[in-house]
C-alpha cells in the first residue's frame, strides 16, 4: 500500500462519509418512536394542546398566535385592559438577550443574542426567535384544562403588567404579568431573567379566590415555519429542525418532515423539547421530576409545533399552587445545556464518533485557555495528536518502505505469472510472507486515524465557540472556508511533496495520472470545508513530511532501505 492509495483513500472515504450523512437525513431509516402515552393530547386546529382529559374539561381552544397580527413587533398594538399605556408587547433588556414578549398569551415572540452578531463585525444581534411571517419562530406557554386561561374559546389571555419595558440592573430581573377572571382567580405568570445568561425561568402562581377548586395544567410549546431556505452544503452539513428527549432517549432528532409523517405523543419522566438551527438552540425544560408528555403537531401544513404538557395541578380554595418551567434561548453551550437537563447538551450534534469529538473539544477548549486563539489552538491539537499517533505513522512508513523495496521483485512476480491471478496472488502472499511484510501495514494505521479526523471535523462544525473565531491575517473566521482558498492550496501543496517523498511504484498509467491529479482534487474539495479543518489538515501534513525524513533516516542508520 502506497502513500499516494492513501491519499486516494483519505479523500473517498470522507466524501463518502459526507454523502452517507445527506442520504441520511432523506431517506435513511427513521428511528423507533418510544411506546405512546395512554392519555390522549388532541391536536387542536390552532396549535395549543387540549387538557388531560378530566371531569368538566372544556374542549374549546383558544385563537392561535398565528391568527394575531405580529407584523407590527416590537411596536405596540393597543388592546384591552390597564396595562402601562394600552400597549400589547414588553420589551426586556438583558447583558445576553433582548425580549419582546406578547401579553396576549404572554408568548415570548421575538430573542435577540447580544452576544453573537448576525454576521461577523456586524452591530446587529442574531435574532433566534422572531414574530413575522416568513420565518415565524416563537416560544409558547400557558396554562389550559378546565380553569385554564389558554383554554378558554373566546381567546388567549390578556395579561396586564406595570411597565411595557424593562432592563436589567442588577444580577436577576423578574417580569410578572398578571391575569384575573371575574371569579376570583388570579394567574401571575413571571418571566426570570439572569446576568449573563440564556435562561430564563417561567413560573405560573395560580391563586384561587373562587369557591370550587381550579384544575389548570402547564403546557410548553415552541413552533417554527417549515418554509425555510436550505442551510448548509454537502461539505458542511447542518441541521435545522427539532428534538426531543425521553426518559429512554437522551436525544432524538423530530426533523420538519416528520411532522407530516407522524405526531408524537410520548409520556416520560422528565424530559425537553427543543428547535435547532447550527449553532443555537430554543429549548423548554419541565420539571425533571415530573411524567410529561411530549407532543408535536403540524398547523396548516406551515408550522411545525413540538412541546409537552405536565401534570394537572388542583388549587383549593383559598389556595395557592407556583409551577415553572425552564426556557432556553441561546447558543449551544454545551455547559449550560448540560445542568439543564439529560441529554440536551447533545443538541451539539458530534455524530456517531461523539465519543472522540468530545475529548477533543475538550482538548481544544482548554488549550485555547493558554493561548487564547482558536487557530493556534487547532495547530497545537494537530501537534499533539500526531504526536500520540506518531507510532503508528512510524508503521505506515516502515511498510511504504518495504513494499517499495519489494517493488522490483512484485514486477518480476507480475511478469511471470501474467493474467493468472490465481497463481499471482499466491506467489505475492509467498513473497510478503518470506519477507516479513504486511501488506495491509501502511493501510491500518490510516484507518485507525480516519476517525479522529471525522471526529475533528464535527467539533469545527458544530462548536459554537468557533464561530466567528479569528485566526491570523486573512483567516478572520475558521467555521467558514477560506476566502482566498489559500489554506487548501498549501494542503495540496504538502500532499504533492508527500507524494515526492514517497514516490510512487504503482506501473498502471491509469493510476498513476489519478495518484498525479489527487492533491489537486483534494484541494478542490478543501475549498468547502471550515478553514479550521483545512488548517489542521495542512499542519498534520507538515509534521507527516518531518516525521516520514525522521523514520526513513532512522531506518537507514539501521541498514534498511528505504528506495
Amino acid at each position: 500500500m502506497e502513500s499516494q492509495r492513501s491519499f486516494l483513500l483519505i479523500g473517498l472515504v470522507l466524501v463518502s462519509f459526507l454523502l452517507w450523512t445527506e442520504w441520511q437525513k432523506d431517506y435513511g431509516p427513521q428511528p423507533i418512536q418510544p411506546v405512546e402515552s395512554t392519555t390522549e393530547l388532541p391536536a387542536a386546529a390552532n396549535g395549543v394542546p387540549s387538557a388531560t382529559p378530566a371531569p368538566n374539561a372544556q374542549s374549546a381552544v383558544p385563537e392561535d398566535i398565528t391568527q394575531q397580527s405580529l407584523q407590527d413587533v416590537p411596536g405596540a398594538t393597543p388592546i384591552a385592559g390597564d396595562n402601562a399605556n394600552g400597549e400589547r408587547f414588553v420589551t426586556v433588556e438583558t447583558d445576553a438577550l433582548a425580549v419582546t414578549i406578547d401579553l396576549i398569551g404572554g408568548d415570548v415572540v421575538v430573542a435577540d443574542l447580544k452576544l453573537y452578531p448576525e454576521e461577523q463585525g456586524s452591530e446587529e444581534p442574531f435574532q433566534l426567535l422572531q414574530a413575522t411571517n416568513p420565518g415565524l419562530y416563537v416560544a409558547q406557554g400557558g396554562l389550559i384544562g378546565p380553569d385554564g386561561p389558554d383554554s378558554n374559546p373566546s381567546g388567549r389571555p390578556i395579561y396586564s403588567v406595570a411597565s411595557n419595558q424593562f432592563t436589567l440592573d442588577g444580577d436577576t430581573l423578574s417580569v410578572p404579568l398578571t391575569w384575573a377572571n371575574s371569579e376570583g382567580l388570579v394567574i401571575t405568570k413571571t418571566f426570570t431573567f439572569a446576568r449573563n445568561s440564556h435562561v430564563v425561568d417561567v413560573s405560573y402562581t395560580i391563586q384561587n379566590g373562587m369557591t370550587d377548586n381550579a384544575r389548570v395544567q402547564q403546557y410548553a410549546q415552541l413552533k417554527q415555519t417549515t418554509i425555510l431556505p436550505e442551510t448548509g452544503s454537502m461539505f458542511m452539513p447542518t441541521y435545522r429542525g427539532s428534538a426531543y428527549s425521553t426518559q429512554d432517549e437522551r436525544y432524538e432528532k423530530f426533523a420538519f418532515g416528520d411532522f407530516e409523517d407522524e405526531s408524537l405523543r410520548i409520556a416520560t419522566l422528565g424530559g425537553w423539547v427543543g428547535m435547532l438551527e447550527h449553532y443555537f438552540v430554543s429549548a423548554w425544560v419541565p420539571p425533571q421530576d415530573q411524567n410529561n408528555t411530549i407532543y408535536s403537531n403540524l398547523l396548516n401544513n406551515e408550522f411545525a409545533i413540538i412541546g409537552y404538557t405536565t401534570p394537572a395541578v388542583v388549587v383549593a380554595p383559598g389556595s395557592q399552587e407556583t409551577i415553572s418551567s425552564t426556557l432556553y434561548i441561546g447558543p449551544k453551550d454545551q455547559e449550560t445545556l448540560a445542568g439543564l437537563a439529560r441529554g440536551l447538551d447533545l443538541t451539539v450534534d458530534y455524530g456517531p464518533l461523539f465519543w472522540i469529538s468530545q475529548p477533543l473539544f475538550d482538548l481544544l477548549q482548554w488549550l485555547f485557555s493558554i493561548s487564547g486563539n482558536w487557530g493556534v489552538a487547532i495547530i497545537l491539537i494537530t501537534i499533539i495528536v500526531k504526536g500520540a499517533m506518531y507510532w503508528l505513522t512510524k508503521k505506515q512508513y516502515e511498510s511504504f518502505a518495504k513494499l517499495r523495496v519489494l517493488a522490483p521483485k512484485m514486477q518480476q512476480l507480475k511478469d511471470r505469472y501474467g493474467d493468472d491471478r490465481q497463481k499471482m496472488s499466491q506467489a505475492m502472499m509467498e513473497l510478503y510472507k518470506k519477507e516479513k511484510v504486511n501488506p495491509m501495514g501502511g493501510c491500518f494505521p490510516l484507518l485507525l486515524q480516519m476517525p479522529i479526523f471525522l471526529a475533528l471535523y464535527w467539533v469545527l462544525l458544530e462548536s459554537v465557540e468557533l464561530r466567528h473565531a479569528d485566526f491570523a491575517l486573512w483567516i478572520t473566521d475558521l467555521s467558514v472556508m477560506d476566502p482566498y482558498f489559500v489554506l487548501p492550496v498549501l494542503t495540496g501543496a504538502s500532499m504533492y511533496l508527500l507524494q515526492k517523498l514517497n514516490p510512487t511504484t504503482v506501473q498502471d498509467p491509469m493510476q498513476q495520472k489519478i495518484m498525479q491529479w489527487m492533491p489537486v482534487a483534494m484541494s478542490i474539495f478543501f475549498i468547502w470545508f471550515p478553514a479550521g479543518l483545512v488548517l489542521y489538515w495542512l499542519i498534520s501534513n507538515v509534521i507527516t513530511i518531518i516525521q516520514a525524513k525522521l523514520i526513513y533516516r532512522s531506518m537507514e542508520k539501521r541498514g534498511i532501505q528505504t528506495h
